[in-house]
């Protein structure tokens, strides 16, 4: 089993910025993609960014392509979500996956293990 812990998460005024930070640990995986998603109340869990093993690929949602910028550090086995000019709309609770086939892509269904998510809400 991997286990993921996600920290970070606060309130933010708009135009602020907060840094996620999600560290595995548990089963040792060979090579993996770490992703964030988030999910509003009331709305569907959607795909916010994604980084493989090497962190030679990155993946971000339209939504927040020049605000948000992923990134890992494989030594610690932590992944980063460092998140720039926060809007409203960015209130979620935001979750850390990993994929231990290293595909880097945005699908849900891509992703076997789940953090159990940390509540980020920007306020005006």
């Amino acid at each position: 089993q991997v286990q993921l812990v996600e920290s970070g998460g606060g309130v933010v005024q708009a135009g602020g910025s907060l840094r996620l930070s999600c560290a595995a640990s548990g089963r040792t995986l060979v090579t993996y993609t770490m992703g964030w998603f988030r999910q509003a109340p009331g709305k569907e869990r959607e795909f916010v960014a994604a980084i493989n093993w090497s962190g030679g690929v990155t993946v971000h949602a339209d939504s927040v392509k020049g605000r948000f910028t992923i990134s890992r550090d494989n030594a610690k086995n932590t992944v980063y979500l460092q998140m720039n000019s926060l809007k409203l709309e960015d209130t979620a609770v935001y979750y850390c996956a990993v994929d231990p086939r290293n595909r880097a892509g945005t699908a849900l269904y891509l992703y076997e293990y789940w953090g159990q998510g940390t509540q980020v809400t920007v306020s005006s």
